[in-house]
């Protein structure tokens, strides 16, 4: 059965995709669920026009990022957290909580998936991240600073 995906749905496709599944997982589990519709001819175009409108948004969205990216490159970022004597770490930093605190600080509405950070930074002390839009990258501070209990 073909459908048009709703949102994002992991190991299927993006929202807007038209992907072919089983009838009874279509049926049964992804339609009562509101993940999927069937895909009409009508709702076809809907689901083309939506998905350029998205794409559209995106790019703009993008873009402006791009252009207040350079607001970060003069920022320091400060972060808390659990350390032991040592210096270490009791949770690793990920992208994510970059982004909270990146969007905290400095207004700036950024996602991870434009933070190039390889692994969490699992140590205290200053760390350069750097944050790639586009073709435009910029390089941060980032201060690990042991959380006192």
């Amino acid at each position: 059965m073909k459908v048009i995906l709703l949102k994002n749905i992991p190991k299927v496709g993006n929202k807007y995709d038209i992907k072919d599944v089983s009838d009874g997982h279509a049926l049964n589990f992804m339609i009562p669920n509101g993940m999927v519709e069937i895909a009409t001819p009508q709702a076809k175009k809907r689901a083309e026009k939506n998905r350029l409108t998205m794409e559209q948004e995106k790019k703009i969205q993008n873009d402006l990022l791009a252009k207040n990216l350079g607001d970060l490159a003069n920022i320091k970022i400060e972060i808390k957290e659990k350390a032991n004597d040592k210096g270490h770490l009791f949770k690793g930093v990920h992208k994510e909580e970059l982004v909270l605190e990146i969007k905290k600080q400095t207004e700036l509405d950024i996602t991870p998936e434009f933070i190039m950070l390889e692994k969490p930074i699992k140590t205290v002390g200053e760390h350069e991240v750097e944050a790639r839009v586009g073709e435009k990258s910029v390089k941060f501070k980032v201060s690990i600073l042991a959380a006192e209990e």
